[in-house]
């Protein structure tokens, strides 16, 4: 047998594995509501689950992330390094934000003058770890193992990237828009950078974009980045930088640590399971899928069953594309679909709220899959797609189980 046909094989293999991957996770480790270990130092809340605690990385379950605004208890955690202390600082006065590069004029912004010399704006935008749903991928993928809780959709309050971008001049020779954050690498060398990523200048230039000092009414929180983060709605979290200090124009691709190798990208080609790539044949992930999540009723419900009474159901969908233009639900594996109502979105980058009421097929188990389409046409699959070997993207439709009683 020869090599190509051993791949071929080995691929079948792994893809007969993933159904029922899926289907444990739907009902255990997906689903779960596993709370943070009593003790958590730190800013973790009691909410969350803790998957890594050096550096923090934190997630919700789905049923505790139902409100159309993330409460800021529930947003996820994910640091790369360690939070700074300017984090917990008093006195930001010394505080400045430099913008330089491929600009007309580098300057150094403190709090006060982004908040008196630009005009303010509050969005609510989702924001999803790149990772998010790694816990999905067979064979296992290296990495935080995020079931579903690594995205929230809290109200961010800035002033526009854009704006500031204006002030300062970008030239024609700009390319890329990278960061620079206060937080220290695990290995406590200062002089060590853990992160520093960014977005084509187009992107950069997207009137959503903020440099944030709020969430949900109230500064930053330190964990998630106070005095100061970026908020790029649409592309991975990890565009989002926080504890800023610089924001660098540069006339290249950007190349700082989490921009080379194959961090935060994904092959250029579709490649069968377990696939060993050259960095070459990667590329970074920028615009986000078209995802779904289903927030009520928890996985694992049990209820008495009723042969007249219709099952409800709500969750929230999003993408990095555009708007959602349908959400489908299915009680039967897929067999037959009842579609859902979807709100608008309360500003673009926003997560739509969808709800979905029908009958069951009767007393038993029953799994429930929700399948979000954008406008697009860019549909969410059944199975986990696109394997890679850093586990990113999975955009495979929710499910939760439920129990009907007689």
């Amino acid at each position: 047998m020869d090599s190509d046909r051993r791949r071929f094989i080995k691929g079948l293999a792994y893809s007969s594995l993933a159904v029922p991957v899926a289907l444990k996770m739907a009902s255990s480790a997906f689903a779960s509501d596993n709370k943070a270990p009593q003790g958590q130092t730190g800013d973790a809340k009691k909410d969350l689950r803790v998957l890594n605690d050096r550096p923090l990385v934190a997630e919700a379950s789905p049923s505790l992330l139902d409100d159309e605004i993330t409460p800021t208890e529930r947003v996820f955690v994910r640091n790369n390094g360690i939070v700074p202390p300017i984090a917990s600082s008093t006195d930001i006065r010394d505080w400045r934000l430099l913008i330089d590069g491929e600009v007309e004029k580098a300057t150094s912004f403190s709090m006060q003058e982004l908040k008196t010399q630009f005009k303010s704006y509050t969005y609510a935008l989702v924001l999803e770890c790149a990772g998010n749903g790694r816990a999905g991928f067979y064979p296992p993928a290296a990495g935080i193992q995020w079931t579903y809780g690594g995205v929230a959709c809290p109200l961010w309050e800035g002033v526009r990237l854009k704006d500031l971008l204006t002030a300062v001049g970008v030239k024609k020779s700009a390319v890329y828009v990278a960061y620079y954050g206060y937080d220290i690498h695990p290995s406590g060398d200062p002089d060590k950078v853990v992160i520093s990523r960014g977005v084509p200048i187009a992107k950069g230039l997207d009137e959503m974009n903020l440099v944030a000092w709020g969430m949900n009414g109230q500064n930053l929180p330190g964990i998630h980045g106070f005095p100061a983060r970026l908020v790029c709605p649409g592309y991975p979290a990890s565009v989002s930088g926080k504890w800023l200090k610089r924001i660098w124009i540069r006339d290249r691709v950007h190349d700082g640590p989490k921009m080379t190798g194959k961090a935060y990208k994904v092959p250029r080609f579709q490649v069968a399971p377990g696939t060993e790539l050259a960095d070459k044949d990667m590329q970074i992930i920028e615009l986000m899928p078209v995802k779904s999540l289903i927030t009520h009723p928890r996985s694992g419900l049990q209820f008495q069953w009723q042969p007249k009474q219709n099952f409800s159901c709500r969750g929230f969908a999003w993408s990095g594309h555009g708007a959602i233009s349908d959400v489908s639900v299915s009680s039967d594996f897929g067999q037959t679909w009842h579609t859902a109502v979807v709100k608008a979105p309360r500003n673009r980058f926003a997560w739509q709220r969808w709800e979905a009421s029908f009958p069951l097929a009767g007393q038993g188990y029953h799994e429930i899959w929700a399948r979000a389409t954008d406008v697009t046409g860019k549909m969410q699959p059944m199975l986990v797609p696109g394997w890679n070997p850093e586990g990113y993207l999975n955009n495979a439709m929710p499910r939760i189980a439920i129990h009907a009683l007689a």
